[in-house]
């Protein structure tokens, strides 16, 4: 966490937490640290964890139990990961689409790029993506 980013401290937090459960870091039932906790280890005010906790809640990806802590949330994974995928289709697909057409290019044209351009990922060891 950068405390002298122009990102909000309470964003970065919540960014941390998808970040960790998208890579499988923190898992459906996963405790995460409390509000006391990233407030000492960060030197920020509780409120900003807080905050950040609240954000993860709204998105259903954590659950409080109440006098325990918060917790990853069940499907928060699938969650997550349906989330970025419609994000990343309606940021980046969609204006790359919509630029391919205007240049001219015909769909299978685009679809065969694409498919030239991630073939050799798709086949790269885990490490290597």
């Amino acid at each position: 966490m950068d405390l002298d980013a122009t990102t909000p401290i309470y964003i970065q937090i919540a960014e941390d937490i998808r970040r960790r459960i998208l890579i499988g870091d923190l898992l459906d039932g996963d405790q995460v640290m409390s509000t006391t906790q990233y407030a000492t280890t960060y030197r920020i005010n509780p409120a900003t964890a807080a905050k950040a906790f609240s954000a993860l809640v709204d998105d259903g990806l954590l659950v409080k139990r109440r006098g325990i802590g918060m917790f990853i949330a069940h499907g928060a994974h699938a969650r997550l990961i349906a989330q970025r995928r419609s994000d990343f289709i309606d940021a980046r697909l969609t204006p790359l689409v919509e630029e391919a057409l205007a240049l001219g290019l015909d769909p299978e044209e685009l679809i065969n790029a694409i498919r030239t351009l991630a073939a050799p990922r798709a086949h790269a060891p885990e490490e290597h993506r």
